[in-house]
């Protein structure tokens, strides 16, 4: 099973799952799921090939459906569900096929589309850095400066290092070759007809109005926001209003 962080107590109200984007990992989200975990269980697991999680060659979206849908039957199973880009696509996939286990849905600046950028560039930085001359998480940083000019992404990346092992805790070369699974979005027929919000950040490009009849045919109670001044790291960005979008529509 995903090694899954746990935060807040089980009750009334079914647990909130948060699942994290590309080359992410739980521990992510921890100071929004704490926030959150005052009134309920709130649980952010590892998606596979990351974090603490079980490494496969098989990195597509029905596989990390079956990983999401093992932690939620562990935990109750049903849950309101919470899931950014990647995570967002993996969460749309368990709501298609296993819908008896999403209790609502939100969809954090991704669309059931596929999308032409490639992520690959981030893994050829992520291999460029020397590990042996890593001795602190700035080491990390100082080498992906010379790949990556975005300082948010640098600090992102190396919260995914695993300094005294001098190793990354992504599987970089499954997220490499999987890469077209990542950025595309699987043949699923029928429909998730629970409460589905679609927030998006209002500089981002990644839900764009062309894509909403696509959305409402697979999630027909498709709501739609967008936070601004945010882009598509928008619980990054803007973590108190995307905090108090989630207990909007997720009211205990």
């Amino acid at each position: 099973m995903l090694n899954t962080l746990s935060v807040g107590q089980p009750g009334a109200t079914p647990p909130m799952l948060i699942i994290h984007g590309l080359y992410g990992s739980g521990r992510n989200w921890g100071v929004i799921a704490k926030r959150l975990s005052n009134e309920r269980l709130v649980l952010t697991p590892d998606m596979r090939n990351h974090g603490d999680s079980f490494r496969s060659d098989v990195h597509d979206y029905p596989a990390m459906a079956s990983d999401l849908a093992e932690v939620i039957e562990a935990h109750g199973g049903r849950a309101d569900v919470v899931g950014h880009s990647m995570g967002g696509k993996a969460a749309m996939v368990l709501a298609l096929t296993r819908p008896e286990l999403v209790n609502r849905l939100v969809v954090a600046d991704i669309a059931p589309v596929t999308y032409t950028h490639s992520q690959i560039q981030f893994i050829d930085a992520m291999r460029k850095v020397d590990l042996s001359r890593v001795a602190k998480r700035s080491d990390a940083v100082e080498q992906l400066a010379e790949h990556v000019e975005d300082k948010t992404l640098q600090a992102f990346f190396t919260q995914s290092l695993d300094i005294k092992n001098q190793s990354w805790k992504l599987n970089l070369d499954a997220l490499a070759d999987q890469m077209p699974h990542i950025l595309g979005f699987p043949e699923v027929t029928g429909t998730y007809d629970g409460s589905t919000l679609f927030l998006s950040g209002a500089d981002s490009d990644y839900v764009k109005p062309e894509y909403r009849d696509k959305i409402r045919a697979h999630f027909p109670k498709a709501r739609f926001a967008k936070l601004p001044g945010a882009g598509h790291w928008l619980h990054a960005e803007k973590p108190r209003e995307f905090e108090a979008s989630l207990r909007a529509f997720l009211p205990i």
